[in-house]
């Protein structure tokens, strides 16, 4: 997968939790510090419900456009965090709460953002 088409992913996967009123999506690239993923997706909801039509949402549109399928995903029995690995990106889907409490922006505040606004 190129550069190009692994960026359209995850445009594809931020705008998709967008859709579904996703709050603060943000996606930055990790691949240099991390090393075994390229990018993360973070997005949040209010509450379960939306943690579960934000998770559907992402992987329905993904899939729609012709991308990867998930190699598995984590957390859709609590819907407080739920993991969408994709391999070259992840999706996190927080509720508010979990996601001041992990605070991944903070523990990645140094690596390059991708702009996600038209």
């Amino acid at each position: 997968m190129d550069d190009e088409e692994l960026i359209s992913w995850v445009r594809v996967a931020s705008a998709a939790a967008e859709d579904k009123l996703g709050q603060r999506t943000d996606a930055f690239f990790v691949g240099s510090v991390l090393g075994i993923t390229d990018w993360f997706v973070v997005t949040s909801a209010r509450n379960h419900r939306q943690v579960r039509a934000i998770v559907d949402a992402v992987e329905e549109a993904i899939d729609r456009a012709g991308g990867p399928k998930p190699k598995r995903i984590e957390g859709r029995d609590t819907l407080s965090w739920v993991l969408m690995d994709y391999g070259f990106f992840v999706v996190h889907v927080f509720t508010e709460e979990a996601r001041e409490h992990y605070d991944l922006e903070r523990l990645w505040r140094d690596v390059p953002r991708l702009p996600l606004s038209a």
